[in-house]
């Protein structure tokens, strides 16, 4: 015989006899299935953050070992690139003016790294932009190292020509300094003395008296001794090797023939005001490979600091050239 339940009415101030019927059964059946349902799951993910899979451990593992790898490797890569960097500044800066080479540019170093998107194949790896930078970087790097050996490759094979290069190379005043008046005019951008418009003076001009002695500044061989030249006068071109011709103009006569081979110091004509000149003056070029260059830099052969320094500040001076 089933057990009746009673409860207390409130509403009538009696006691009412509970309804057990299959309809409040079924209902509380499903609420409890349902509460521990969510109960598993609520369970199942705060498992999950607090405790993982040994498959899960393994992975991650996997992944901070990557990602410390590539960190050890950009530290290195960085370091790398800090060395090559003073290296190819120094290559630029020391070596290859030394021997009169032309810098390499940056452009030239990195060439070949842009446009086409030549790490597409890395796109699907896992942490394929971690793994493109690393590959991107170790390329480049490579580059740089392959022409920075090529640069030094060839200043080693010009080194071997050093002793002949230097001793080739204009490096003397051409006319003595107790014999100049003063050093009238520098290379660079100066006044026209005929026209007062500026324009570029390629050469240095030095005020000395005429029939002062001019001086071969390298050893070589005449190649002119002539008036044929307009502007220079009578001047002489001397061939130097290794790219290096030197003038010498408004000359009021010479001391050498065509053809003739001389020496550094060698008296190779005299001071005067031949050609488009103002007054009796040597005025002087350096060519390299063609190219006007300015003679300032190659009087280390019989300058001493102090008097370099107060050439310089002179030719330095945007005043009036001679010619």
């Amino acid at each position: 015989m089933t057990k009746v339940k009673y409860y207390y009415d409130p509403d009538t101030l009696s006691y009412r006899e509970v309804e057990n019927t299959k309809r409040v059964f079924f209902s509380r059946f499903f609420v409890s299935v349902i509460s521990f349902g969510l109960a598993m799951i609520i369970g199942f993910v705060v498992f999950s953050n607090f405790f993982e899979t040994p498959k899960e451990k393994a992975l991650k593992r996997e992944l901070e070992f990557l990602r410390f790898n590539e960190n050890l490797h950009s530290k290195r890569i960085s370091q790398f690139e800090t060395v090559l960097e003073d290296l190819q500044e120094r290559d630029n800066a020391i070596y290859r003016t030394f021997f009169e080479l032309n810098p390499i540019p940056e452009e030239q170093r990195i060439t070949g790294f842009g446009g086409v998107n030549r790490y597409k194949s890395l796109d699907d790896f896992k942490d394929s932009e971690m793994v493109k930078d690393i590959t991107v970087n170790v390329d480049i790097l490579s580059k740089r190292l392959v022409i920075q050996s090529k640069s030094l490759d060839e200043i080693v094979r010009i080194a071997e020509n050093k002793e002949d290069l230097l001793a080739a190379i204009p490096a003397i005043q051409p006319v003595k300094t107790q014999d100049l008046t003063r050093m009238a005019s520098g290379y660079g951008m100066r006044r026209d003395p005929f026209t007062k418009a500026w324009k570029k003076h390629n050469g240095m001009d030095f005020t000395a008296p005429r029939g002062t002695p001019i001086y071969a500044s390298g050893p070589g061989k005449i190649i002119r001794a002539d008036a044929a030249s307009s502007g220079y006068g009578k001047h002489v071109r001397i061939d130097h090797g290794f790219g290096y011709i030197t003038l010498y103009a408004h000359m009021s006569k010479y001391n050498v023939r065509k053809g003739q081979k001389v020496k550094r110091g060698d008296i190779i004509g005299f001071v005067g005001n031949t050609g488009r000149s103002r007054g009796p003056h040597l005025h002087y070029e350096v060519h390299k490979n063609k190219t006007k260059i300015n003679p300032i830099n190659f009087y280390y052969g019989d300058l001493s600091p102090a008097e370099f320094e107060k050439m310089q500040k002179a030719a330095q001076v945007e005043g009036q050239s001679m010619d």
